[in-house]
């Protein structure tokens, strides 16, 4: 009787009951987010080179000038933005659970595996 006691389903923390909508689902969902996260910053910085290529042809034939500095700053505000929305989601996923852990890990899986 005192082995039934100590396994409720409420303290039981192994149990398939406890570990899906706790740990797995949260964890599902910030894979999902890191690895859109990944992919989108892949095309983000494939659009913004391909940009920076044009302004450089332009730039060639006269029809552009580009400043190193203006250049600089403006791949120095993306960064920015980029590393403040990678904040944003990984603040947002760890409101998820009690803890946040599952769902933090499972956005850097979703980085590693995008």
């Amino acid at each position: 009787m005192k082995d039934q006691a100590l396994s409720t389903p409420d303290s039981d923390y192994f149990s398939s009951a406890f570990m899906i909508p706790n740990v797995g689902g949260p964890f599902l969902v910030g894979l999902a987010v890191g690895y859109f996260a990944k992919k989108m910053l892949k095309m983000a910085l494939f659009v913004g080179g391909a940009a920076i290529v044009a302004m450089f042809i332009f730039e060639y034939y006269g029809i552009a000038s580009i400043s190193d500095a203006d250049l600089e700053n403006a791949a120095k505000s993306a960064a920015d933005a980029a590393e403040q929305s990678g904040d944003y989601l990984v603040s947002r996923l760890s409101q998820i659970t009690s803890r946040g852990v599952s769902a933090a890990v499972g956005f850097f899986a979703g980085l590693k595996i995008g």
